[in-house]
């Protein structure tokens, strides 16, 4: 692999670190890392700020997972590592909004910047992990059980679209990351002391 491979790498981990859930949340008052689930994630600015800079937040977490992606995609075409550069790109785009060097590598739990990996990868299976998401949070009420639920079928769902062994792997490897992430709400989840969106509602 040549420097400006490994480069464009680390390129894509800095641009999956950038906070912007921390970062739409400044002028509020509100330190997002305090308060509510103490997540820079889009779940938590939503609850905590209301759902315009929730869907901000959302956006910017879910382009910073598709354009290094994207990027990389056409700098490596018809090189014969191209796959596994991309792949890489992908990953450290994830961990990086997980793992974040700008905030002590304490960061949020990859969901949104997983979905713009994939949206870019694969965007009829993001459409049904997107369609899981949305059935488990209106029928349970929590936003984590969605995310794990949907995070889960995106391998299966690319095994029944006949995607490339590449795209599986890298999804088996976010998945993995993403419910370790969720270690605590799967905890929450077991006990019933998990938040419901459904409460909040009645």
């Amino acid at each position: 692999m040549s420097f400006v491979e490994i480069l464009y790498i680390v390129l894509s981990y800095c641009i999956g670190a950038i906070p912007f859930g921390l970062l739409v949340s400044r002028g509020s008052g509100i330190n997002i890392r305090e308060q509510g689930s103490k997540n820079i994630g889009a779940t938590n600015v939503t609850r905590l700020l209301g759902k315009k800079m929730g869907v901000i937040a959302l956006c910017g977490d879910v382009l910073k997972g598709f354009l290094p992606i994207f990027i990389a995609t056409l700098l490596m075409e018809g090189k014969a590592n191209a796959h596994l550069v991309v792949a890489l790109c992908g990953a450290a785009t994830v961990v990086g909004h997980m793992f974040p060097i700008y905030l002590g590598f304490k960061g949020g739990k990859g969901v949104a910047t997983a979905l713009g990996v994939f949206l870019f990868l694969s965007p009829i299976a993001i459409l049904g992990c997107l369609l899981i998401f949305v059935a488990a949070v209106y029928f349970s009420g929590f936003v984590s059980l969605g995310s794990l639920l949907g995070s889960a079928a995106i391998v299966g769902l690319l095994l029944l679209l006949g995607a490339s062994t590449w795209k599986i792997l890298l999804a088996g490897f976010i998945v993995v990351l993403i419910w370790g992430k969720h270690y605590q709400n799967i905890g929450r989840l077991l006990s019933g002391a998990e938040k419901s969106w459904k409460k909040k509602s009645e």
